[in-house]
């Protein structure tokens, strides 16, 4: 089954802004789809602990839908089930029970550089510019996508950024009470650009399924979750678990520098690669917003969002810069998973049947 023909499948949801009940991977999202569109007695989750061991979490595509199901709990809902399963006790506590693996596993495999200038906010910065520079010289999708990239892969691109993009910034706009002063001033600011300054014609999500409709695709919320391998899941979900948790703040706040600091340049390159295969300004609008705008994001990120919260709780400098590392670390591992495939001529996604 193609992209194209995914996106009128005759089960999309019925609502525009919920995501369709993804299709289970395994026996835990089998349960939770049972409990979640079923009715199935929440009891029955009690047993996800004992297949937690040894499992890679991050690659494995049973327990990332389970999470990206109970994530979305929290953002606009899953199609058809009711609002009050957000804080069903059972559910928090598989979610809770997952995420505490996820997180440890993160830890344990992401490697967070050498800071020196303790919580300086000018020193934190300077790191983080420079773990993003390293990171730049990763697996290089957007140089790929800017050169090389068929039309079919462009599809494919948009596949994979849509369970994001099409609720860009939601994540980490959980952090915006939980921080004060100068960090949470900064916040403000970008995520008031991120959601258009008030006009729903430039939100960022608004901007990307404009992009979706220029290359015929389902913009709906969630339409091709089916399709998204685990470590694509992985990136979001992992954004959802920082922001989640105030425990989490510093994390969330050193993903966000990270994810603004190399925002830019991939981004001039994908609107290039879009206009290589003749699409138009309207198309690429979204890439050449993010071109000029992060270019900004990164510089209040960097300084006046995590460095002057480092200044501020200096406890929270490790989580900071674990945040920013974790977010290098899991998009390029899901950007070289990505390249894999298309260069031995295969699809990136996940095969479904007709």
């Amino acid at each position: 089954m193609t992209v194209q023909e995914h996106a009128v499948r005759p089960t999309q949801a019925a609502s525009p802004r919920r995501m369709p009940v993804p299709a289970p991977r395994g026996p835990v999202s089998a349960v939770l789809v049972d409990v979640l569109s079923r009715g199935r007695s929440t009891d029955d989750l009690a047993t996800v602990a004992t297949v937690l061991e040894g499992r890679d979490l991050v690659g494995d595509e049973d327990l990332q839908i389970t999470l990206t199901m109970l994530y979305e709990l929290s953002y606009q809902g899953l199609d058809g089930v009711p609002d009050d399963f957000e804080w069903d006790p059972a559910l928090i506590g598989l979610r809770r029970r997952l995420e505490t693996a996820f997180e440890a596993q993160l830890r344990a495999t992401v490697e967070v550089p050498q800071h020196e200038g303790g919580a300086d906010a000018s020193a934190v910065a300077r790191t983080l510019f420079a773990m993003a520079a390293d990171a730049s010289r990763g697996p290089g999708l957007s140089a790929y996508v800017a050169r090389t990239a068929t039309r079919g892969q462009l599809d494919e691109l948009l596949v994979h950024r849509s369970v994001y993009q099409l609720k860009e910034a939601d994540p980490h706009t959980w952090a915006i009470p939980r921080l004060g002063g100068t960090p949470k001033a900064a916040l403000v600011e970008i995520q008031s650009d991120e959601y258009g300054g008030g006009r729903l014609e430039h939100m960022h999500a608004a901007l990307f399924a404009r992009t979706m409709r220029g290359l015929g695709l389902d913009d709906a919320y969630g339409a091709y979750v089916d399709l998204v391998p685990a470590h694509t899941l992985a990136s979001v979900n992992m954004m959802s678990m920082f922001g989640l948790q105030r425990r989490l703040r510093g994390a969330i706040v050193g993903h966000l520098a990270a994810f603004e600091m190399t925002s830019s340049i991939p981004n001039q390159l994908f609107g290039n690669g879009f206009r290589r295969h003749g699409f138009d300004a309207d198309t690429t609008w979204y890439f050449d917003e993010h071109v000029e705008a992060d270019a900004v994001h990164e510089q209040i990120a960097g300084r006046d969002l995590a460095g002057a919260l480092a200044e501020q709780e200096p406890a929270l400098l490790d989580d900071i810069l674990f945040g920013a590392a974790a977010c290098h670390a899991v998009d390029g591992w899901m950007g070289q998973r990505i390249l894999d495939a298309w260069r031995a001529d295969r699809s990136s996604l996940r095969e479904l049947a007709a």
